[in-house]
This record gives C-alpha cells, sequence and structure tokens, in this order.
C-alpha cells in the first residue's frame, strides 16, 4: 500500500518527460502538459484528455459538460442538477425496457459510477475494469445526445431532488451559505444556488428541460477524460467510434457575458430557523480560479483557517467562541466569493464571533504574516493537492475542477503558482479583497419552535 501511494504522488506531483502523442486518425493532439495529452477529435470539437498509468488494471472514464448552476435563469434554477439525475434514466440504446439501462450495465462489472452538479460544470463518470471501457464509452456516447427526457421519469426525480433541497434548508451553514451566495450576486447567476430555488425544482416542464438539453450537452461543450490502464490509440479509436458520429452543436453554446457590479457597501442576511447553535458566516469577493491573484488567497485562507494552528481556530475556537472555524475560497469561473463560517460554542454570542473574526483578518491586513505561516501553508495546500490524487478517479476529479474554470492545465501549474506565494503576496490580496464595502455577512439565529396549542378545557 505503501509503495502504491508513494507511485501515485510522484504521478500526481512530478511529471515525467512527455511521451510522444498518438497518431489517431480523425484526432489533432492539442497539447501534452505532463503525463496529460490534449486531442480534439475533428469531427465535433469534443475535447479528449489522456492520462495513461499501468500501475492497476483499472480506468476512470469521466465526461465534464462546461455547464452549471451559472448558465441557468429565473424559472429553470436547478435545471442541470435535476437533468443531472434524468441522465440516469434511460436513452436511445441504454434504458430499462432493453435491460440495459445504466445500472444494468454497470453494477454487473462491478464499475463504480455517479455524477455531480456545480456552479460552473456537470460531469458523468465510471470507474471499472480496464477490459470494460468500450461499453462505458458507449454509454456516455448514446446519453450524450440520445436521452430519453420523459415527463414519466421527471415527476418522482422531482420529489428525490426536493428533498435534496430540504436537507439543505435544515442544515444552518447550507442554508446560510445559500442565503449568503444570493445577497453577495445581485446580476451574476452566481446569485442562484446549485439545488436551485423550490418552485423552479417542482414546476420546471420536461419541455424546459428538453431546451436546457439541446442547449448544452454538445461533443463541442464538452471534456472526456480517461485516466488508468489503457493506451492512447485504443481509448482515441473508441471514443471516435461512438462519440465520432454525433454532430457539434448546430447553434453557438451560449456564453455568459453578464458582470457582477462592482459592490459598494456591506450587505448582511439574517436566516432565523429551527435550530440549537447560531453560525456567522463572512463572505468576501475574491477573483476567479485562473486569475494569478488566487493562489496567494488561498494560502491567506489556509492561514485564516485551516486546522487547529490557524488564526482563527487560535482566537474563537480555543477562546470557546467557535465549536470549530472553517475558511473556504470557491474555485470558480468567473470572481466568486470567500468564505468563513463561524459555528457559535454554548453561550457565545454572534456580535462577538464576527467582531473576533475580522479583528484577525484585520490583524493580517495591517500586520502581514510570517515567512514560516506562508510556507507552513504552502506544504498544506501541496500536500493535500497530492492526497486528493490517490488514484483514478480522484486525479479525474482534480482534472474536472480545472476543465470547470477554464483551463485544465491548473491541474499542474496551481501548484506551481502556490509555491511562490510570499508573505508580502498575503498582505497585498487581503487589503485587496478582504474589504468591508465586498462583503456579505450572515448569522443563521436559532429559533425553537412554536409550541402546539393547548387543547381547550372540557
Amino acid at each position: 500500500m505503501i509503495k502504491r501511494t508513494l507511485a501515485v504522488l510522484a504521478l500526481a506531483t512530478a511529471p515525467a518527460l512527455p511521451a510522444a502523442p498518438a497518431a489517431v486518425e480523425g484526432f489533432t493532439h492539442v497539447k501534452t502538459v505532463g503525463d496529460i495529452a490534449e486531442y480534439r477529435l475533428d469531427a465535433n470539437g469534443l475535447q479528449v484528455l489522456l492520462l495513461p498509468d499501468h500501475s492497476a488494471p483499472v480506468i476512470t472514464f469521466m465526461v465534464t459538460y462546461r455547464v452549471g448552476s451559472r448558465n441557468e435563469v429565473t424559472g429553470t434554477t436547478g435545471a442541470t442538477h435535476l437533468l443531472e439525475h434524468l441522465m440516469f434514466k434511460g436513452s436511445a440504446n441504454f434504458n430499462k425496457e432493453k435491460g440495459t439501462k445504466v445500472d444494468q450495465i454497470l453494477d454487473p462489472i462491478g464499475a463504480t459510477n455517479n455524477a455531480t452538479t456545480s456552479i460552473d460544470r456537470t460531469n458523468y463518470y465510471e470507474t471499472f475494469g480496464s477490459e470494460h471501457l468500450p461499453i462505458v464509452v458507449q454509454m456516455e456516447a448514446d446519453r450524450l445526445r440520445g436521452l430519453l427526457l420523459r415527463e414519466d421519469d421527471r415527476r418522482p426525480e422531482m420529489t428525490v431532488v426536493r428533498n435534496e433541497f430540504e436537507r439543505g434548508e435544515n442544515n444552518p451553514i447550507q442554508s446560510l451559505f445559500k442565503e449568503i451566495g444570493a445577497a453577495a450576486y445581485i446580476a451574476h447567476p452566481y446569485h442562484h444556488s446549485t439545488i436551485g430555488w423550490r418552485s423552479d425544482i417542482e414546476k420546471v416542464s420536461i419541455e424546459k428541460l428538453r431546451e436546457f438539453y439541446d442547449t448544452f450537452y454538445w461533443p463541442d461543450n464538452a471534456t472526456v477524460t480517461v485516466i488508468g490502464d489503457f493506451t492512447a490509440e485504443n481509448a482515441l479509436g473508441l471514443i471516435r467510434q461512438y462519440y465520432g458520429t454525433i454532430p457539434k452543436s448546430p447553434h453557438p453554446i451560449p456564453q455568459l457575458y453578464t458582470e457582477e457590479p462592482e459592490q459598494t457597501g456591506p450587505r448582511r442576511v439574517v436566516v432565523k430557523r429551527a435550530g440549537q447553535l447560531g453560525v456567522v458566516g463572512i463572505a468576501h469577493k475574491i477573483p476567479a480560479g485562473t486569475h494569478p491573484d488566487y493562489p496567494a488567497v488561498q494560502v491567506l485562507s489556509t492561514i485564516l483557517g485551516s486546522g487547529k494552528n490557524s488564526r482563527l481556530y487560535r482566537a474563537l475556537t480555543d477562546k470557546s467562541i467557535s465549536t470549530g472555524v472553517f475558511a473556504l475560497p470557491r474555485f470558480a469561473h468567473d470572481p466568486m466569493l470567500h468564505y468563513i463560517f463561524v459555528p457559535l460554542a454554548p453561550g457565545a454570542t454572534h456580535d462577538q464571533a464576527e467582531k473576533a473574526a475580522l479583528a484577525e483578518v484585520e490583524r493580517v491586513k495591517h500586520d502581514g504574516v510570517t515567512a514560516e505561516e506562508v510556507k507552513n501553508a504552502i506544504s498544506q495546500l501541496v500536500a493535500s493537492t497530492a492526497f486528493q490524487r490517490d488514484g483514478s478517479f480522484a486525479i479525474a476529479a482534480q482534472l474536472n475542477e480545472a476543465i470547470a474554470v477554464g483551463d485544465w492545465t491548473l491541474y499542474y501549474t496551481l501548484d506551481e503558482a502556490t509555491k511562490k506565494v510570499t508573505p508580502a503576496d498575503v498582505q497585498r490580496v487581503a487589503n485587496l479583497y478582504f474589504n468591508e464595502d465586498q462583503s456579505t455577512t450572515g448569522w443563521f439565529i436559532p429559533v425553537m419552535p412554536a409550541a402546539a396549542p393547548k387543547p381547550a378545557a372540557q
């Protein structure tokens, strides 16, 4: 196990000299960065990323569609996520009537599979024994344009999605996360949470979902990533066989051009719901994941809120103000938010927690951070990246996020840029982005449910 882990870490962090690109008719080799080769299927513009790894007879096949909740508008919020669920309900050649539904194909071969939706992308993936690559490629290609999209499937699946929505509403941090995002963004569709609004989940028609599918689900809006035990020639041949007959989109894929206007003052939200303890959330506008300042923001976030040695933990958790503070910079296609969440310890107040958290931010802005703090934060981030790439699926998942923000080569270059961050960089981005006028603060205030009325005396 130790040897396997070391081999995977070496694969993830120390790219070897690029192998010669495969020469397969119908494909153009675009570039090779590290061990990953990018190809384009000439017939329809499908992007393909290949990373062979013969250390185990396993393959992960992932399809990333460049569509997420940022592509939704009022009336179709949550459509990307609901459509993700319906992608498992049957396509032209893979459906329950033929005994070839996704799970009927994948379960017998021991494959694991799932899908996820986020703000900038949707992805579908399978991990399986390498001998089963042909059937997986065929199945994914079939549902790219052959999805059945039936009302009889939408109705029951809507209730599943609505249950997910309700679970989020009952979680203090998740509900505050959603409310802060909705207040922070007034023009850009990051205003909408990925799950969507309840009324849209319940009422969106199958025709609207079909329209959404026909707008975004095309080869030239997708990336196929193959990681594991295969040869480039074989994988590309299968992809050409099953994807090559699918036309590119007959219309330009709509590109989002809405930009969030400059925020000119702090915003605040309060959520009062049933619960036990309060939460304070503080968000600041930060640049997109492709921006050169993003690595320094990551380092700042780690210094503030990652682990028991972080500044916020020492200032809040160690002093019994919080049960466990954490910080999170969103890695996104467009400018997004950095979050600080402070779940309150018993007896602590919202005002006390907010002031203590902001005091630590101000301390960084005025006094900076130490070289030792930066060194430790970089070590944490680089180690986290390495361990998050343990295995073919983990590598594909990391690539998926880089694809979503607009540049898959960030898989390699983000860590390299992070290693170059200095204390001066951290203080600079703290002053540039962590300002009151571009902040949104939320309080989750727990309330006791109203007692049932006593029965009238007889």
